[in-house]
């Protein structure tokens, strides 16, 4: 029996550090509160996080990590964290809607691209809140390794702050060495 619709986003695509995460999400029902996870609070996030682990009848993360976005392109990054998210779900499915204009499984007919889904489509909204919930975590966890950095703060985003510590630190590993800011201090 085929149950609904799995929401697929990503977060981190600009970031300056740290990996690039792709959420995919299949609801069983909707669940209050849910918008894109830009235009939630950390503590907003977090408490949807809980309710959506509680709640989905599946969930699924794929994780690229900075030497493999500096090899392959962020295009590239974005397509294998998108299908490894999907491929850890194994329930049956109706369709499949990714965020976005580009629709990164032409080959699966269940599969669409949708403009703004992370703030329209439930099951997309809780794959941005679990996406960035989860990257947030890590980043803040990898920080204690990278003391200086301010990623348990600005999360590998290109902030002043950020750039502060980078001019001062340099570069450290968790940096994508492809982006402009931090190859320019190579």
């Amino acid at each position: 029996m085929s149950r609904g619709v799995i929401g697929i986003d990503e977060v981190g695509r600009g970031c300056w550090a740290g990996p690039l995460v792709a959420g995919a999400v299949l609801l069983d029902r909707p669940i209050s509160g849910l918008k894109d996870s830009k235009k939630l609070s950390k503590l907003q996030r977090e408490r949807l996080a809980g309710l959506i682990q509680e709640e989905a009848l599946a969930i699924g993360l794929g994780w690229v990590w900075p030497s493999a976005i500096d090899s392959g392109g962020i295009t590239a990054a974005v397509k294998t964290a998108m299908r490894d998210a999907l491929a850890a779900i194994t329930a049956d499915y109706d369709e499949v809607i990714i965020d976005g204009n580009i629709n990164y499984f032409a080959d699966n007919p269940k599969a669409r691209a949708l403009i703004k889904a992370d703030d329209t489509v439930p099951a997309v909204s809780a794959a941005s809140i679990i996406a960035k919930v989860a990257r947030d975590n890590y980043m803040a966890e990898v920080a204690a390794q990278y003391p200086g950095y301010g990623f348990e703060v600005h999360v590998g985003y290109g902030t002043a702050k950020h750039q502060a510590a980078l001019s001062q630190l340099g570069v450290c590993d968790i940096h994508r060495r492809s982006f402009r800011p931090v190859r320019a201090l190579i």
